[in-house]
C-alpha cells in the first residue's frame, strides 16, 4: 500500500473556509485530513486531492449521473454513501453550498453516533 498524498493547501483552505458557514458542522481530522461531522457521523471531508460528501441514495445517484461524480473508494474499499465532488461543483460556491446542505440534511436524520469508550 502506497502512502496517501496530502491535500494541497489550496484545497484545505477552500474546505475550511467553506465549512465555516455551517455552524452545525463539527470539524475534526480523520487520517490527517480535515473533515466535518454532525452528531458523530462524518458527512464531508478531504482525502488526497478529493473532497468527498455523504449523500442519500437519490442525491448520490443524481450527483453521479448528472455531474459525473465518482464513488469514493479509498484503498479499493467502497464507502457506499460517499461521492467525490467533481470540479464543476467545487468551482461553483453556490452549487457546493447546496450539495453540502443536502448532505447535512441527510446526516441530521441518521442516529446519533456516540464516541467509543476507551478501555
Amino acid at each position: 500500500m502506497g502512502k496517501w498524498q496530502k491535500s494541497s493547501e489550496e484545497l484545505k483552505e477552500k474546505f475550511i473556509n467553506t465549512m465555516e458557514a455551517f455552524a452545525e458542522a463539527e470539524p475534526r481530522k480523520m487520517f490527517g485530513y480535515p473533515c466535518c461531522f454532525l452528531h458523530g457521523n462524518m458527512f464531508t471531508g478531504l482525502h488526497e486531492e478529493n473532497w468527498v460528501l455523504r449523500l442519500k441514495d437519490e442525491d448520490r445517484n443524481a450527483m453521479i449521473t448528472e455531474h459525473q461524480a465518482e464513488r469514493f473508494a479509498p484503498m479499493g474499499r467502497l464507502m457506499k454513501e460517499y461521492v467525490i465532488l467533481p470540479p464543476e461543483i467545487l468551482s461553483n460556491k453556490t452549487k457546493l453550498t447546496v450539495w453540502i446542505q443536502k448532505s447535512i440534511t441527510y446526516v441530521s436524520k441518521l442516529p446519533v453516533k456516540l464516541p467509543k469508550k476507551k478501555n
